[in-house]
């Protein structure tokens, strides 16, 4: 009952409360353009807060989890819809996905990461290499003399 209802408290709802109320109302599904006309008619905005507000009236109704937006490009209520699920076609589904996965995406276990620039595994036989041999060991009386 929209239409019975004041500005001062259609104000109060939010666009897609709006919406919603008049898609019950209406019995049908409606494009999103469409759909936000009327919320503008009762809401008595103009051309240009429509073309203002359209683009976030959308993104209200893709974000909502009452609406749903049916092939045809028109949105309805979810609760107008209901959901078949053919048992067979989720096992079909998981198989077909998990053989994707495997083959598509690279999992990396942090026990297994290696880096070529940083070596996780030094042994005194590397610390004795070649590199090192320059070096001298200097206790504290030898720093405190320079």
């Amino acid at each position: 009952m929209l239409s019975k209802m004041t500005k001062e408290n259609l104000e109060l709802l939010s666009y897609t409360k709006i919406a919603e109320m008049y898609l019950k109302e209406h019995k049908r599904p409606m494009n999103t353009a469409d759909l936000f006309k009327e919320v503008c008619k009762l809401l008595e905005l103009s051309d240009d807060e429509y073309q203002e507000k359209i683009g976030d009236f959308f993104e209200s109704l893709t974000t909502s989890k009452d609406f749903i937006l049916l092939s045809d490009g028109n949105w309805d209520l979810k609760s107008n819809h209901s959901v078949k699920i053919d048992i067979d076609d989720i096992y079909e589904e998981s198989d077909s996905s998990d053989e994707k996965m495997l083959s598509d995406d690279i999992l990396i276990e942090e026990d297994n990461y290696e880096d070529d620039n940083y070596d996780t595994d030094v042994s005194d036989d590397d610390l004795a290499s070649d590199d090192y041999e320059d070096l001298t060991i200097v206790d504290d009386e030898e720093l405190e003399d320079n």
